[in-house]
């Protein structure tokens, strides 16, 4: 991969030699062409007058999927999509690079069900052939063509897709559930004392990482920049292209040491497997599964987390066991596929779909989320799925996910497990509260903040008991008095607004350790002043243990 262009106003470090002038008689680099929108279809319905200095609308009257309203509703962003164009919409990437995005249910079906018109291969896209767009763009790891199943028709397609669903096919659930449990306790026993956490950051962004290192014998790979650069990775950030060959360096080197001495991890099996992959593809597949595998773990945990706390009659019924983890999980499934849309799908010839002419060489992406809500196959969209398994978030057709079992196991595991550790745990914050954090590729919870009662640390031997006495005084699901007591309060926008500029762990962390390696032990990088709970300044190198939102509900 390519370093990433950088943004617009930032500098390059000195003597760089990707930035030095060209010398005299030396001819620049030729600029890029820019994409043809004169095939953009005109939207229905939408005033002109709002287009302009609209940073949402780009060339062509298109949306754009990294504007502010897909971060901010990306849900909405589709809905206006459909009423504007249907159920297949032109949108822009990042730079303003044309596609298409399927909304329909059906749609997304058929475009999932034929290779032969839509192929996965990157090389087709037009704007890949003619030079528009190249591997400095911010997706190019999601589209420029690597040796992987996901990219590759036919018989290819098989022999590289083999080695990956046995592997993942013979996962040993009771190891899967020993991880789960490990990973329970290192994460969560350091807060049972608070009476305060947030799943999304303590919980639900680390705990799957954990378990796939360790499932596939890589737990030494887990750190923050690993767990960053996975998240950044489909983001189509300026540092995509960074974070990608960051990722691939450790996995190269993951596989040559598997080639000097095998063992019992994923890169040995893959490498030894009958099909014959050479080292750059069973490199290329460890980002593919580990990545995919993670970012669909994650967002599927906590949006299922979600729906327990938030849907009470839900959280009940849990409780009573008339409706089972499982069927939360399936639930989330529907309403927040852990991706929302998949760049992937490039055209093989010219063909029609949902009333819009599909140029050979278009790209076209798949959306998850927006099929999920197509009101043709969920009329209404309050009712309970029960155990329809027509959604999409899993993909569909040859190059369905192959690790959706895995996934759902570990998710139900996990939930399971945090269930047991606080059972009377409760949602923070009224659930109009939380906020949600919209890529391009995926939209996921920026924190689940919950309060339990109190209660002393765990023993190591406990791990993997069930039944815990829960703290004296304290039913699993509280009469209408008690319950009064743990009822979501209301929190000043001020807090939330320093909770989300904290980003106190990581970035603190960060810090550190840069300041060790770099300085030898010197002095560290000042942090910036921070605002907290309290109006303290944050001076020293890591800030308190917890967030202004956890000084707050303490109160």
């Amino acid at each position: 991969m390519t370093t990433p262009v950088p943004p617009e106003g930032a500098l390059p470090p000195p003597g760089c030699p990707a930035h030095v002038p060209a010398a005299s008689g030396t001819p620049a680099a030729p600029a890029r062409p820019r994409p043809d929108y004169s095939g953009v279809p005109a939207p229905e319905g939408r005033d002109p007058a709002t287009e302009v200095d609209n940073p949402n609308i780009g060339p062509g009257r298109a949306r754009r999927l990294n504007g502010p309203d897909a971060e901010r509703d990306q849900q909405g962003l589709y809905d206006t999509l459909r009423l504007e164009y249907g159920e297949v919409a032109p949108v822009l990437l990042p730079r303003d690079v044309p596609a298409w995005l399927v909304l329909g249910h059906e749609e997304n079906r058929f475009v999932c069900a034929h290779p032969e018109l839509f192929t996965t291969d990157g090389r087709e896209w037009r704007l890949l052939q003619d030079g528009t767009v190249g591997p400095d763009h911010p997706m190019a790891p999601i589209f420029m063509w690597q040796p992987v199943c996901a990219f590759v028709e036919g018989e290819e397609h098989e022999r590289l897709r083999k080695p990956l669903e046995e592997n993942l096919r013979v996962i040993d659930l009771r190891e899967l559930r020993r991880l789960v449990q490990t990973g329970t306790y290192t994460l969560l026993n350091d807060l049972c004392e608070e009476g305060f956490c947030d799943l999304t950051e303590d919980y639900c962004e680390r705990l799957p990482m954990i378990v796939l290192l360790g499932l596939f014998g890589m737990s030494h790979l887990y750190d923050d920049r690993f767990l960053e650069a996975a998240r950044d990775l489909i983001k189509g950030t300026e540092t995509a292209n960074a974070s990608n060959e960051h990722l691939m360096k450790l996995f190269r080197a993951e596989v040559e040491r598997a080639r000097e001495e095998p063992g019992d991890n994923l890169p040995s099996q893959l490498l030894a497997h009958p099909a014959g992959m050479s080292p750059r593809e069973v490199s290329e597949h460890l980002r593919i599964v580990l990545i995919a595998a993670y970012e669909t773990t994650a967002n599927l945990l906590a949006n299922a987390m979600r729906i327990l706390l938030v849907q009470m009659e839900v959280r009940g019924r849990v409780g009573a066991g008339r409706l089972n983890i499982y069927e939360a999980i399936e639930q989330a499934l529907w309403d927040e596929p852990p991706f929302s849309a998949m760049l992937g799908r490039y055209a093989l010839q010219d063909v029609e779909l949902g009333g819009r002419r599909i140029r050979k060489g278009d790209a076209v992406m798949l959306g998850y989320a927006a099929g999920n809500v197509d009101t043709r196959v969920r009329p209404e969209l309050d009712a309970p799925v029960r155990d329809n398994r027509s959604h999409l978030a899993f993909g569909r057709g040859p190059h369905a996910c192959p690790g959706q079992y895995l996934g759902r196991q570990l998710c139900q595991l996990a939930l399971d497990d945090l269930l047991a550790w606080f059972p009377d745990m409760r949602l923070a914050v009224p659930s109009a509260q939380l906020r949600w954090s919209g890529s391009l590729l995926s939209r996921h919870l920026v924190e689940l903040p919950v309060r339990f009662e109190p209660r002393s640390q765990r023993d190591e031997e406990s791990i993997g008991t069930f039944g815990v006495p829960l703290p004296k005084g304290v039913n699993l699901f509280s009469s209408s008095e008690e319950e009064q007591d743990l009822m979501p309060v209301e929190v000043p926008e001020g807090i939330l607004e320093a909770e989300r500029k904290a980003g106190e762990w990581r970035a603190a962390k960060k810090r550190r350790e840069r300041a060790e390696r770099d300085g030898g032990g010197g002095a560290a990088e000042p942090l910036p002043v921070e605002a907290t709970a309290g109006g303290a300044e944050s001076g020293a190198l890591l800030p308190p243990p917890r967030r202004p939102l956890g000084a707050w509900l303490r109160r």
